[in-house]
């Protein structure tokens, strides 16, 4: 179910360092935007899947127009930010916060873009009779997808680490059931080279199914970042860096 906007979690007013109340009344209206947006793109998302597994090219034509309403408010809530940074200069966990807002105003904006590429492909995908119903492999993905997005929400919505870390541990299953699809993909192209069309369209959306994931699992690091001051992107490379240079 797509999230309803909140205020700023209660924990910030011991965690702030900047202490004007014009900062703390537009981050609070910053951080309710950000938080409108995402139920937007969720919404989206799950009636880009719907539209997938059910074959219904109508959902898909809406997603279309809603794409302009997204692009719109991204640029709002990214000017903001920039104006915030000037007007405001805040450090430690307020200038995280800030930061955090324009990392998931570009993980929000490319989650409608995949939306829409995925609906783009159901209208092509419905002149092909043998398309329907989509292979289950692929429903699984896409209902899985829909799942991290929800739960990454979640995580932000209510500051919670726990769930989280779910997330990002929950992206290495995802993984798997792209490359078990991509090999079902692969072997139906092998079949029935006739319908190679409609099977790279299959092909381009498990793809875009596992990057609705993908950027899940950021919004879920973006979390602990806030939280935390943790950056846990290129984990395994840091830490191979590390351990050579010892």
């Amino acid at each position: 179910m797509p999230h309803e906007h909140g205020a700023v979690d209660s924990d910030w007013d011991v965690e702030r360092v900047t202490l004007g109340r014009n900062f703390v009344r537009d981050m609070e209206g910053l951080w309710s935007r950000l938080l409108r947006l995402a139920a937007v793109v969720e919404a989206a998302v799950a009636q880009s899947i719907r539209a997938l597994c059910d074959g219904r090219v109508d959902l898909a034509e809406e997603l279309k127009r809603q794409k302009w309403a997204v692009d719109g408010w991204e640029v709002q809530i990214e000017r903001e930010c920039v104006r915030m940074l000037a007007l405001h200069q805040p450090v430690a966990s307020d200038l995280r916060r800030v930061a955090v807002v324009l990392k998931i105003n570009a993980d929000l904006v490319r989650l409608s873009d995949l939306a829409l590429h995925i609906a783009k492909r159901i209208k092509k995908l419905a002149r092909d009779s043998e398309a329907a119903p989509i292979p289950q492999g692929l429903e699984s993905l896409a209902l899985e997808s829909l799942t991290q997005l929800h739960d990454s929400l979640d995580a932000l919505t209510q500051s919670d680490v726990s769930l989280a870390q779910a997330v990002i541990a929950a992206d290495q299953q995802v993984d798997c059931e792209y490359r078990a699809v991509q090999k079902v993909l692969k072997e139906g192209i092998v079949r029935d080279p006739d319908r190679i069309d409609t099977w790279l369209r299959l092909v381009n959306t498990a793809r875009n199914l596992e990057r609705i994931a993908d950027h899940a699992s950021k919004i879920a690091e973006a979390v602990i970042y806030l939280k935390h001051g943790a950056i846990l992107r290129h984990r395994a490379v840091l830490t191979s860096s590390v351990s050579s240079s010892d």
